[in-house]
């Protein structure tokens, strides 16, 4: 019996040996790009890029800017978007990449990547903002009625033409053509055809799905590797970098070449104005890249009575007046009482008003809502008036509870002498960073020589930091 159990543990042993075989050479082209699967399975993993994009001047019409890398999506886990798959540009910002810019969920316009550089050592991309596509015209039934008879009229069977003679009778006429060939009245009406032929072979017009071509969302990977994934690619067509080659005029040699000086109206690509630095008037707006086409989601929150809204938003400045140290002013002291008169005797003194809240500076304050049905998030972002070194920073993330009151999830304070250490949190947008139809809430987190970009989940009462780009802790110090 003994001898029994040792054959078969030789065989199966022998066979997971030969299994570890054939599986090892896989391992290392499988973990090479995390989540990547073969391109024609039904569960290819999500592929979605989230930058920032940053300009000076109008919308649409920037004087300057530079797209931000923030975080990318590979089969369900978040990558730091300016150093995945960098060769030497990371996956973002590859050529060609088209962004889609959000500002409340809603898209304002599309960002094609043109070219890429490095900024204090960190990847950003340039390129052109473009409006969004305007979506097709209804054709009114005039329109489709005609469309309807053009395509009867343009057949794709093949029609034979007898040629005609001199003599012969018109086609369709009601002349007098003698017996004719088919022994009719002689009303000019046409033979009825003959049925077609089942086993004679047709000819049919090329049809678009013919032809060979990837879907028009997305580009091929680059030849030398088929297996990195790609990101949404613009359709139009990059300008070619020409050089202009002249014949040297009285030389013996016509075929001489000889350098000339650069014309204006070549073909050479054009000199994008780039974003330098963090200027006062910056903008920022949410960019997102995707493989596959979503629906509209927008993250704005409609209040059934609007007086709660100023009731949340009071409460919440009443919150960060006492988190900046700002105290209401004294009270005027009371002007002395004058005489009193027969006249004024009965007047009752009338009552000071009370004296004007602190100011809060820079002051923002958004509604969300970053699920439907989820209620209300809102963010309130201000800072002192004072010189940029005892300047003070407030940031509240809350929602309301169940009496209607601000209950506060996330609190930042920090102030001008310790950004580096403690960096402001500065609200970019809501953005859906997972393809899960719930919106994020993406900060800057500035300090004051360096910054990060970080996303934070508001769920279940708690607000939790999901992501932060360039690694480390920092900016974790300052949070409540």
């Amino acid at each position: 019996m003994s001898s029994r159990w040792a054959e078969v543990y030789t065989f199966f042993a022998s066979a997971a040996l030969l299994a570890a075989t054939v599986l090892l050479p896989a391992l290392p082209a499988w973990s090479q790009y995390p989540g990547q699967v073969a391109k024609s399975s039904k569960e290819t993993p999500e592929l979605r890029s989230i930058a920032v994009l940053e300009w000076t001047g109008d919308a649409g019409k920037a004087k300057a800017s530079r797209l931000v890398p923030v975080a990318v999506l590979d089969g369900g886990q978040l990558q730091d978007g300016g150093i995945y798959l960098a060769r030497p540009e990371p996956l973002a910002l590859a050529g060609e990449v088209e962004y889609e810019l959000q500002q409340g969920g809603k898209p304002v316009g599309l960002f094609d990547i043109k070219n890429t550089g490095q900024e204090q050592g960190s990847w950003v991309g340039y390129g052109a903002w473009k409006p969004m596509p305007a979506a097709p015209s209804k054709p009114s039934p005039q329109e489709l009625a005609r469309i309807k008879i053009d395509d009867d009229a343009q057949s794709d069977t093949p029609v034979l033409h007898r040629k005609h003679h001199a003599g012969d009778a018109p086609a369709g006429g009601t002349g007098s053509g003698g017996s004719g060939g088919s022994g009719g009245s002689g009303t000019g009406s046409a033979a009825p055809a003959p049925s077609p032929d089942p086993d004679r072979p047709t000819l049919h017009k090329k049809t678009t799905s013919d032809s060979a071509g990837s879907d028009s969302g997305t580009a091929g990977a680059s030849p030398d590797d088929p297996d990195r994934p790609v990101l949404k690619k613009s359709k139009k067509k990059q300008p070619e970098d020409i050089g202009h080659v002249n014949s040297l005029p009285g030389v013996t040699d016509p075929d001489r070449p000889r350098l000339m000086r650069g014309k204006s109206n070549g073909n050479n690509l054009n000199v994008i104005p780039s974003l330098m630095g963090l200027p006062p008037e910056m903008q920022q707006a949410v960019a997102v890249s995707d493989s596959k086409s979503r629906p509209e989601h927008p993250w704005s929150y409609s209040w059934a009575n609007p007086d709660d809204e100023t009731k949340m938003k009071s409460e919440l400045e009443e919150v960060a007046r006492a988190a900046l140290g700002l105290k209401a002013p004294a009270a005027p002291p009371p002007s002395p009482a004058p005489r009193r008169t027969a006249a004024r005797k009965n007047a009752k003194p009338m009552p000071l008003p009370p004296p004007a809240p602190a100011p809060l500076i820079d002051e923002q304050f958004r509604v969300f809502e970053l699920a439907y049905g989820s209620g209300a998030t809102l963010v309130l972002t201000a800072h002192t008036d004072a010189p940029r070194a005892q300047m003070k920073f407030v940031t509240l993330v809350a929602q309301p509870d169940l009496y209607g009151n601000a209950l506060v999830l996330l609190k930042s304070v920090t102030d001008g002498a310790h950004l580096d250490e403690t960096p402001r949190m500065r609200l970019v947008d809501a953005v859906d960073a997972m393809a899960d139809n719930r919106g994020e809430l993406l900060f800057e987190l500035r300090g004051a020589t360096q910054r990060q970009f970080a996303l934070y989940r508001v769920l279940r009462g708690r607000a939790e930091k999901l992501f932060v780009s360039g690694g480390g802790e920092f900016g974790t110090a300052g949070t409540e």
